[in-house]
């Protein structure tokens, strides 16, 4: 009778002490602002774990804290994390809205789930490197991205749909025939995953020669102002 009375009050301390056990609750996810993942597909990220009893701890890397990558096991609805690096493909990031979804799991089984959610393009604008377009010559065609982490940084045809009223385009370049006789060309710009970010200027077309190509031999600069 003693022996299972002590069973009973063993199993009940045991069960007492898991009870009182702080447990998982949340996870706190974020991404190094530093790594420019406004265009690259790779970035540190680190986590931030709360337990039942306030507690908290931080992983190493990134978050400069105690606690181990190695420790965890963290899977991810786009790409994969390996020792606090995430890898994700833009394409998949783009269709899920910018959002990735990690399940962190302890070594004892516990389980959490954070979304991270990395910038997005909010909106694109002209930035020409000069004022007129010179035919022969390649006329860049330079567009900025506003981000949502409120940087701008340069974006490409990956991503960018160019339309022009003349010449040819030949990747992110315009250029126009010496013998084209276009006083403007009319430049428009689409961002692929969304069409509403549109762009549309008018760019005029250099006329006047070039400063080495003018007279500038004195006897000729006078014969010119004779016959005039």
């Amino acid at each position: 009778m003693l022996r299972s009375i002590l069973l009973l009050c063993g199993i009940f301390f045991t069960v007492g002490l898991s009870a009182q056990q702080p447990h998982l609750v949340r996870a706190i996810a974020s991404y190094d602002t530093t790594a420019v993942t406004e265009l690259f597909n790779t970035t540190p990220i680190g986590l931030h774990l709360i337990y039942s009893d306030s507690a908290s701890s931080q992983t190493t890397g990134f978050l400069k804290g105690n606690l181990r990558w190695n420790k965890l096991t963290v899977t991810s609805s786009n790409g994969s994390v390996q020792n606090g690096v995430l890898q994700f493909n833009r394409q998949r990031l783009i269709n899920d809205n910018y959002r990735i979804t990690l399940t962190v799991t302890l070594k004892d089984n516990e389980t959490v789930q954070t979304v991270l959610t990395l910038p997005r393009v909010v909106g694109i604008r002209f930035n020409l490197y000069s004022d007129s377009i010179k035919r022969g010559v390649h006329y860049y065609l330079n567009v900025e991205g506003q981000f949502s982490s409120h940087k701008v940084f340069p974006l490409d045809t990956s991503v960018l749909r160019f339309a022009t009223s003349d010449g040819q385009l030949i990747g992110q370049d315009l250029l126009l025939p010496k013998q084209d006789t276009s006083k403007s060309i009319i430049i428009e710009a689409w961002y692929k995953p969304n069409s509403n970010y549109y762009l549309r200027t008018v760019v005029p077309v250099k006329q006047a020669p070039d400063n080495d190509s003018l007279l500038t031999d004195p006897d000729q600069l006078f014969k010119k102002k004779k016959r005039n």
